[in-house]
């Protein structure tokens, strides 16, 4: 069984969702049950995914988990763009975020690609 701590991609999709929790605390309360809800939602099924992957028996059950974080991944690229647009967080804080997410992304992909070539 794979050990998900491991992973240097759970490593920074973790880190990126302690920074949307914290980002999203100063969003307008009558976005709560709204985008707030939604970013937050998508940003732990990044980890989330990779974590129940990882308990799974074969390398394509694995992949599976990897490709549904890859999707997670860009919806919360597209709320942060939707965020910013917004004017709920400032320009340098877009810029931080979005290339997290790129990062967690190139690096799901990456991992994805390799599991795939296994089998």
């Amino acid at each position: 069984m794979r050990d998900f701590r491991k992973y240097e991609v759970w490593q920074s999709a973790h880190a990126l969702t302690l920074d949307i929790y914290s980002i999203s605390n100063g969003f307008p309360a009558n976005e709560q049950y709204g985008i707030t809800s939604q970013l937050r939602r998508a940003a732990v099924s990044i980890p989330t995914n990779i974590s129940e992957g990882c308990g799974r028996s074969s390398d394509a059950d694995f992949a599976r988990f990897i490709h549904i974080a890859l999707g997670s991944a860009h919806e919360v690229e597209y709320l942060i763009q939707l965020c910013y647009d917004l004017r709920y967080i400032e320009e340098s804080t877009y810029k931080d975020i979005d290339s997290k997410v790129n990062l967690v992304k190139r690096k799901l992909y990456h991992l994805e690609k390799k599991i795939n070539s296994k089998s």
